[in-house]
């Protein structure tokens, strides 16, 4: 099993502004690249002071410039906003740009409030995504592609430049039915039970290793997954705290009412206990970190796509990242090794 760095570009504090916000962000993805992380998930999102990263393929340029090995996976490229024309052509160039190293992670979107103000409405997303992923991959793989859709119509083109390699497509996918469709389909899925339980989780985990079975293909599953590495049980509280603050937006724009103030989502009251969501996400200390990143790797999770930023100081997030790369990285890749 893999670690990748889930880069959480959270504004919380408008005025710090979008230069050190970014350039936080990169620093992250450069030290990710130093201390071994298999790469780094580059979310995008618009409107919004939370994982506010509005161009992934941008970021992923940037950061490729500056790193050496890292895997640039977006997580993910919002397919229904986008004119797939457009969109294929920036992904072959974003490829070029990244030496090969781009993962492109597509999804359909998950916050209304964000789709809704782009003209597409969330009850749309599903149909439009499907039929985007269609058009994308046809516009990707083939030199002539015409149209006749219901979100797409158009006369014969050709995509330029060409596409000089594969490129990996990852699908973000949370219901266990359609994680097991993606996986039987060929596709690399990316999934998160979010906050909720270790059924939800095993639930989505057993989903992709039926589809995949029943398909034969070398498909890769990346889960998504809250994890800070403690350094004791009261930084553990405090970082627990602030996750459960973030939610409290993070669910507002997540299938909640999307009240948002001048670009600032609205913290909301949560159901769940701040205990629950202790149980259920991963800050710890190193022995326990093991142990529940084991119990992953022995179901057969291929990355863990560490989402470590709850809007503490950026010199916390780097200093953690130190931590876990030394002290739970290499036993937990090597368990991981060990299973396969």
């Amino acid at each position: 099993m893999q670690f990748i760095h889930f880069l959480n570009s959270h504004l919380l504090d408008p005025r710090i502004g979008g230069e050190r916000l970014y350039r936080d962000v990169i620093g992250q993805a450069v030290a990710a690249d130093r201390l071994g992380y298999r790469g780094v998930g580059i979310p995008e999102h618009h409107l919004v002071n939370i994982l506010l990263i509005p161009s992934p393929l941008q970021m992923a340029v940037a950061i490729a410039a500056r790193t050496e090995r890292a895997e640039l996976v977006t997580s993910i490229c919002q397919l229904p906003i986008r004119d797939m024309r457009i969109f294929a052509g920036e992904v072959v160039q974003a490829q070029a740009l990244c030496g090969g190293r781009l993962m492109l992670g597509v999804g359909k979107g998950a916050f209304g409030f964000e789709t809704g103000r782009l003209g597409v409405p969330m009850e749309e997303t599903k149909e439009r995504f499907e039929e985007s992923l269609q058009v994308l991959e046809a516009l990707l793989t083939r030199e002539e592609v015409s149209w006749d859709g219901r979100w797409y119509r158009f006369d014969p083109l050709t995509i330029m430049p060409r596409p000089e390699r594969p490129i990996g497509l990852q699908l973000a996918v949370m219901a266990p039915p359609g994680i097991e469709a993606a996986a039987q389909k060929g596709y690399h899925v990316q999934t998160t039970p979010l906050g909720a339980a270790h059924g939800v989780l095993m639930e989505q985990v057993n989903a992709f290793h039926r589809g995949k079975a029943a398909g034969g293909h070398a498909s890769r599953l990346s889960l998504q997954r809250g994890l800070y590495l403690a350094r004791n049980t009261a930084d553990a509280r405090a970082k627990l705290e602030l996750a459960y603050d973030y939610y409290k937006s993070f669910d507002n724009v997540f299938g909640g009412p999307g009240i948002v103030d001048r670009g600032i989502v609205r913290p909301l009251a949560r159901k769940q206990t701040i205990e629950e969501l202790g149980q259920n996400i991963l800050i710890c200390g190193r022995d326990e970190m093991i142990d529940r990143l084991a119990a992953y790797a022995s179901i057969g999770i291929d990355d863990v796509i560490a989402s470590s930023n709850f809007g503490q100081p950026q010199e916390d997030t780097l200093e953690m990242m130190e931590r876990f790369a030394s002290e739970v990285m290499p036993h937990v890749v090597a368990m991981g090794q060990q299973a396969a």
